[in-house]
This record gives C-alpha cells, sequence and structure tokens, in this order.
C-alpha cells in the first residue's frame, strides 16, 4: 500500500494581507496557521483551540469597550 507523504493545504480565508489554512500532515495530523503580513503563527491542534478561544474573548473585551 502507498503512503501518503504530501502534506495537503486546505485555505481558510485569504486577503491581500492575511491567509489562513489547515494542512493534514502526512501523519493525519492536521495543523492551523494564519498568516498576517509578515508574521506566520502555526498551532497544532490544542493550541489552535486556545488560540480561538482567546481571541474570541479579544473581540468580546473590543466590542464591548465601544
Amino acid at each position: 500500500m502507498k503512503e501518503d507523504i504530501e502534506t495537503r493545504i486546505k485555505t481558510i480565508i485569504e486577503t491581500d494581507d492575511c491567509f489562513a489554512y489547515t494542512a493534514k500532515e502526512p501523519d493525519g495530523e492536521i495543523t492551523y496557521h494564519l498568516q498576517i503580513n509578515n508574521v506566520t503563527l502555526h498551532f497544532f491542534n490544542e493550541e489552535w483551540q486556545m488560540a480561538i478561544n482567546f481571541l474570541k474573548e479579544v473581540v468580546k473585551a473590543f466590542s464591548d469597550s465601544e
């Protein structure tokens, strides 16, 4: 049986300066990536969940302060 050794990229959203995507690694693990201008953040699943929860709180805090 042939092993899948290719990483599969799935674009979530892309703008002129930002890019969010997932990558299914050859071992089956999905990693999450945010590219904002010249900064790229890479997350494993547990880190991604923490980051999403944190960013939701950040958005809420900014919304509440306006």
